[in-house]
């Protein structure tokens, strides 16, 4: 299944090599959380979040034929620099 998610967010990315998906694996549920590189987040994420939720309901279909339950988590650098609010 994280091969599956590694797939999908290379193919969309202009930096494949800097995309890393951590799997942790719960009682109940996997979560993948997907890092990529600055310039690329939006990408994976798309107008409105459209191409994170269809990778969602990809990873979601591919784990109900196996019987699991899975969360998606896209991970985003927060530390970026926040521009100031016009005055």
């Amino acid at each position: 299944m994280k091969e599956l998610v590694e797939y999908i967010v290379k193919a969309l990315v202009d930096n494949p090599d800097q995309v890393v998906v951590n799997e942790t694996s719960g009682e109940s549920v996997t979560i993948f959380e997907i890092k990529a590189a600055p310039e690329d987040v939006g990408k994976v994420i798309g107008r409105e979040g459209r191409i994170a939720n269809s990778i969602r309901a990809i990873v979601k279909a591919a784990a109900a034929k196996q019987n699991k339950k899975v969360t998606v988590e896209i991970l985003t650098d927060d530390s970026r620099p926040k521009s100031k609010p016009a005055e």
